[in-house]
């Protein structure tokens, strides 16, 4: 996901000043330019990062491991004497970065990466002339933390093999199963089980002579030093990244607001064409199936057979996904609960506007407001005015107590953050004053970010939906709330946990004209300059906003948490701040949400697939035996089918849009298509549902005998 933040220019002066007058010699140009750009790089973040790591022998292994686990993380190419080979330079990267080396191990790693890499190469179509036994008792490890790597020539010949056999298989099974459901006279139909077989290797062998050319082509050794500075950046921390200028160029496009294709932003991880992130309102947001880390396997035009991404990188992945408005792309993905699935979706063109503030009335036992907020967004004058994410909620909410509501729902799912300003602002709605957030220096300078309007748009009750992808500002808002006891914070059990900014710096900035001009352009970091901290004192970072109500959804593992590379968790002093004065008792509301999800069948299928998911995802050893791997595929098949009936047995929410807003709405098709997609969307949202009864609960304040005997339905 791309995790945002706007950051006033006033907070990063500082950081600025640290870097502009640091230590780097204008005038003596390191010996080439991955030297300088490694040694600059090195002190960037000894002098610029929020809190640098020592660039000692420690974080030299750190780097070392992490390079050889990018470039061959399924250790499919170096063998183990390789690795023991260049363990010389295991304690010697940081000498290296320090300016006191000449790049020795990225170099003599990408000389023995190059010659495994043309062994690999020579030996799959080998292996895959000769037809494959089935019929024996034999399987293959997928975790590869479960494995080293090959002892000799000989093993890794015998990885491949297992490797080919079990991509064959894999395929296989697939044209058996097109073959039973294909129709008289279809070729296919009349193909011999040797002939099925044979089409199978003939396809794998076809997939990886696309991934060797891919690789060869796209992990050149530009892409790999580029690669290997980034492996330095984000050894400091997940968000320090190295940009080289071209990565620069494609950064900057993907920021301009408008993308066309299904609406997905995508990101390349290892060989793997991941989504970062979903276009609010567009194609594949309106479908509503494909979701931020998920991995494209692969992507079909029309009834044409699907182009396997094995080995693709994004942009060669995009060229294939975009196309004509209103043709239709497939894409067969797998999702971050291990589940394969095939998704279609019509092309469209997604512009930034879709992503503005929205919110409905939902019908029931109270009238409920419901506003939607994607990513706070700022408007073009960089203010908060007329066209920022501020001002946008500010409308909702006036339109909705003019439609009497009785409470209002603020979702910030999937919300990864954007504009700070605005963010205070939002919750400078709901308080009349005082601290939203604090924001610590690298010098230990705290600056406490205050809403100074007296005015409050909105006092009654309030609710906040978040979720794992809910980050940055998102969980800003949901502290300051949480903190000031406004609101009570509900979803999953915590959000994302990026309590860090970043800001842009041209490495070319730091160097004298006649070195930029020998050494050319060395392209870009996006530093760590800064820290966030909540009211209360406690920081977001990696820990994130744990809600006051959990419920448990079907996303783990993707937190900021789960980097080893991240900052950790601390706490400053509390900024003076004084708590809502109409509260609400969450240990009562916590009490009658946990015995509603007890009895919600909804839920109770949500946990039973979370763990079905957790135990098919963490079977990593593969049968190769056709029969067993028939009887384990069929096993999982019947286990995820069970995903889809969520939806079944939730009861349709009565939501509606405004009337206000209804004019707007059918002013073009396009616009009521959309509008009746998001509809439908919210209205089998059992995480809504749950909402709701947790806010009729909040209006009927019940006590602590009786909490769990409302809202029951």
């Amino acid at each position: 996901m791309r995790l945002k933040f706007i950051v006033p220019a006033l907070l990063v002066s500082s950081a600025v000043a640290a870097l502009a007058f640091g230590t780097y010699k204008k005038h003596a140009a390191p010996p080439g330019k991955d030297e300088a750009i490694v040694a600059l790089i090195g002190q960037v973040l000894k002098q610029g990062h929020y809190d640098p790591k020592d660039i000692d022998d420690k974080f030299s292994q750190t780097v070392f491991n992490k390079y050889i686990d990018q470039l061959d993380g399924e250790k499919k190419f170096f063998l183990q004497p390789d690795i023991s080979y260049l363990r010389k330079y295991e304690h010697l990267i940081d000498n290296e970065i320090n300016g006191e080396g000449r790049l020795g191990f990225i170099r003599e790693t990408d000389s023995i990466f190059d010659l495994r890499f043309r062994q690999a190469r020579s030996i799959y179509p080998v292996v895959l002339e000769k037809p494959f036994d089935f019929t024996k008792k034999d399987s293959i490890q997928l975790d590869r933390d479960k494995t080293g790597f090959p002892a000799s020539a000989a093993e890794a010949r015998t990885r491949w093999e297992k490797m080919m056999k079990y991509r064959t298989l894999d395929k296989l099974v697939e044209l058996q199963e097109m073959k039973a459901k294909a129709k008289t006279g279809d070729t296919l139909k009349t193909e011999t089980p040797q002939q099925l077989e044979a089409d199978a290797r003939q396809k794998v062998k076809r997939i990886y002579d696309l991934y060797f050319d891919r690789m060869h082509s796209h992990l050149t050794e530009d892409d790999r030093f580029s690669m290997f500075v980034n492996v330095i950046t984000t050894s400091m921390d997940p968000h320090t990244d190295y940009m080289a200028p071209a990565e620069k160029r494609y950064f900057d496009e993907q920021m301009s607001g408008t993308f066309f294709g299904v609406g997905a932003v995508l990101r390349q991880d290892e060989d793997k064409v991941k989504v970062e992130s979903i276009v609010t309102g567009g194609p594949a947001w309106k479908e509503g199936e494909l979701k931020a880390g998920d991995v494209i396997l692969k992507v079909g035009q029309a009834e044409k057979e699907p182009e396997d991404l094995t080995g693709y990188t994004t942009q060669d992945a995009v060229k294939l996904i975009r196309g004509e408005k209103g043709t239709v792309v497939k894409l067969t993905v797998k999702q971050v609960d291990g589940s394969v699935k095939t998704i279609a979706i019509t092309r469209g063109e997604v512009k930034q506007d879709d992503t503005f503030a929205r919110s409905y009335t939902i019908g029931g036992k109270h009238k409920i407001g419901f506003i939607v907020l994607p990513e706070f967004y700022f408007s073009s004058t960089g203010r908060t005015g007329p066209g920022s994410s501020a001002y946008d909620v500010a409308k909702e909410i006036k339109k909705l107590k003019a439609e009497k509501v009785e409470g209002i729902v603020l979702d910030l799912r999937f919300n990864g953050g954007g504009s700070l300003g605005d963010a205070i602002d939002i919750a400078g709605l709901f308080i009349p004053q005082g601290p939203i957030v604090q924001v610590r220096s690298r010098n230990g300078n705290v600056d406490v970010l205050k809403d100074r309007d007296p005015a409050v748009a909105y006092d009654g009750p309030l609710a906040i939906m978040v979720n794992e992808y809910s980050a940055s500002a998102s969980e800003i808002l949901a502290a300051a709330m949480q903190d000031y006891k406004r609101a009570v914070i509900i979803g999953s059990p915590s959000t994302y946990g990026k309590g860090t900014v970043q800001r842009m710096f041209d490495l070319n900035d730091f160097l004298s004209s006649a070195d930029r001009e020998k050494l050319g352009d060395l392209g870009a970091i996006k530093l760590t300059i800064q820290k966030f901290y909540r009211v209360n004192g406690g920081s977001t970072q990696r820990k994130g906003v744990t809600p006051d109500i959990i419920l448990k959804d079907p996303y783990y593992d993707i937190a900021e948490k789960t980097d080893s590379a991240a900052l950790p968790w601390d706490e400053i002093s509390k900024a003076a701040y004084v708590p809502w004065k109409d509260t609400f008792n969450t240990e009562v509301l916590r009490k009658g949400s946990a015995y509603r999800v007890a009895h919600n069948p909804a839920f109770q299928l949500i946990g039973q697939n979370l763990a079905a998911l957790k135990k098919i995802d963490d079977n990593k050893v593969m049968s190769l035996n056709m029969q067993q791997f028939k009887a384990e595929q069929k096993a999982d098949d019947s286990e995820l089918k069970q995903l889809d009936k969520v939806k079944d047995v939730v009861t349709p929410l009565s939501i509606a849009n405004l009337p206000v807003d209804l004019s707007y709405i059918r002013s073009d098709s396009v616009k009521v298509g959309r509008n009746r997609d998001l509809l439908k969307l919210y209205e089998k949202d059992p995480y809504l549902m749950e909402t709701l009864h947790v806010m009729d609960d909040m209006i009927d304040k019940p006590t602590l005998q009786n909490a769990g005997k409302l809202s029951k339905n």
